[in-house]
């Protein structure tokens, strides 16, 4: 029986991922990896970066952007080996890129791990590269850490809510914890989608 766990190795700027049967390859250039910092001051104020994927990045932007403490959201691609790519780059799965969303937000009013409870209770974190009827790799189910402690926090809670996961979907979670990659914003028209075509509803919750 072969477990969902996913191990990392780090081999000359390639990180080799293994999650059950599923094995993959993702090529990261060294200046393709973000170094910057995921914190700024605006205003005696500290806003702090985090970045993740659950599926079509048009409704997760418009979860995120709802909460208190968020400051700002933005649509991107992120995880991939390719530089500048567009949406049909993307969407064509040769680019390694997940959909994703990249937050700035005031950990005054909200946590790391209140931020990482609305990702996994607002999508379907057990399915491998899916979530619904939207198929392939740039729909998969990942945290993208920008430091340790994001990291340490997003794999404890993973484990935590396996338990939920099983009794609510019949599968363990298999959402990738990886290092923060460089984020490309999406095309303006990605921008708050939702919001633009009279779609927007916000169903946020943390429990």
């Amino acid at each position: 029986m072969v477990h969902n766990t996913v191990f990392y190795v780090y081999f000359e700027h390639t990180i080799f991922s293994y999650s059950g049967f599923l094995l993959k390859i993702y090529l990261i250039n060294q200046k393709n990896i973000d170094n910057s910092k995921n914190y700024y001051f605006k205003d005696g104020k500290k806003y702090v970066k985090a970045t993740f994927a659950a599926g079509c990045f048009w409704g997760v932007e418009e979860l995120f952007r709802h909460l208190n403490g968020v400051k700002d959201t933005k649509a991107g691609y992120v995880g991939g080996s390719f530089e500048n790519p567009t949406y049909q780059d993307v969407c064509s799965g040769k680019t390694g890129h997940a959909e994703a969303i990249e937050i700035e937000y005031d950990p005054k009013d909200i946590s790391y791990e209140e931020l990482l409870k609305v990702f996994w209770n607002n999508h379907n974190p057990t399915t491998v590269n899916q979530q619904g009827p939207d198929i392939g790799e740039q729909y998969r189910s990942a945290v993208f850490f920008h430091d340790s402690e994001q990291e340490s926090t997003a794999k404890k809670l993973k484990e935590t809510l396996q338990d939920s996961a099983i009794k609510r979907f019949g599968k363990k979670i298999v959402t990738e914890i990886v290092p923060a990659t460089k984020f490309f914003k999406a095309e303006e028209y990605h921008q708050r989608y939702l919001e633009k075509n009279g779609l927007a509803q916000c169903s946020s919750k943390i429990n």
